[in-house]
């Protein structure tokens, strides 16, 4: 290529972008669902719900085709306000002006404990014994840790009393290695269903510990009409989707 190619080369993709942008407005006027969805997703827990929901949406939208992103909390703002992504699902509000957020389902935060510990056989335990139990730790950005460490709080419990083990950076690896036989862990009771329904690991009540996350949907506050991004919004939501969401009827928070 030439050095005059190498110059235009970024404009002529740049208006590439803007001619699909122009499609996909088109046909949003003519109420379509038609075109590309890109939905970032910066949460580990929303894997285990946004492939269901964008199947069942490309199912009843033959038109739209989905692609469901990974990011970093710090960048999904970014990636939204760039035009990278349509939708995000993050594990807490956002606090950018240009961005608004409803509610997106709730999940609840539990201890699991190998199926072999002397806990597994408990109907619940007192928040001061886990202080002495080898623990497995989600990494300093993730929600389910910043939960924890906010309900242990309530009990007078910091970080630095607890028996950190080992600092693992996904819910999967750490429920894997709590199903091996050693130490325990809250994880996200989505996300350990399969496990504890298998039996590889036990759920454990700890005595006045009550943690509900919540997992929010993002969008650009002003932007180009997009039709599939407005339906998938307003979809989430609808009745049929209860059982995939476990609730419904959340209001829009504008963050």
């Amino acid at each position: 290529m030439t050095e005059a190619g190498q110059l235009l080369l970024p404009w002529a993709r740049h208006l590439l972008h803007d001619m699909d942008d122009l499609k996909e407005m088109m046909a949003s006027l003519q109420e379509a669902a038609v075109g590309e969805l890109n939905i970032v997703c910066s949460t580990s827990i929303g894997k285990y719900v946004l492939p269901q929901l964008a199947t069942r949406f490309c199912l009843m939208y033959p038109k739209v085709k989905i692609h469901l992103l990974s990011c970093s909390p710090e960048t999904i703002a970014l990636n939204l306000l760039a035009g990278i992504a349509q939708l995000g699902v993050v594990s807490a509000e956002v606090n950018d002006k240009g961005l608004e957020s409803q509610e997106f389902f709730r999940d609840s935060i539990g201890l699991i404990v190998p199926a072999n510990h002397p806990w597994a056989i408990r109907t619940s335990i007192e928040p001061s014994e886990i202080v002495n139990e080898p623990l497995y730790i989600r990494e300093e950005t993730s929600g389910t840790r910043w939960a924890m460490l906010t309900e242990l709080s309530k009990f007078d419990i910091s970080l630095e009393d607890l028996n950190v083990f080992m600092e693992i950076a996904n819910a999967e690896g750490i429920m894997e290695a709590v199903a091996t036989g050693y130490g325990i862990s809250f994880v996200s009771c989505l996300a350990s269903k399969h496990l504890r329904a298998l039996r590889q690991v036990i759920s454990v009540s700890v005595e006045g510990f009550n943690v509900q996350r919540i997992t929010y949907m993002v969008r650009r506050r002003i932007s180009p009409p997009h039709r599939p991004r407005d339906v998938f919004w307003g979809f989430i939501h609808t009745p049929e989707n209860a059982d995939i969401l476990g609730q419904s009827g959340a209001g829009v928070i504008y963050a």
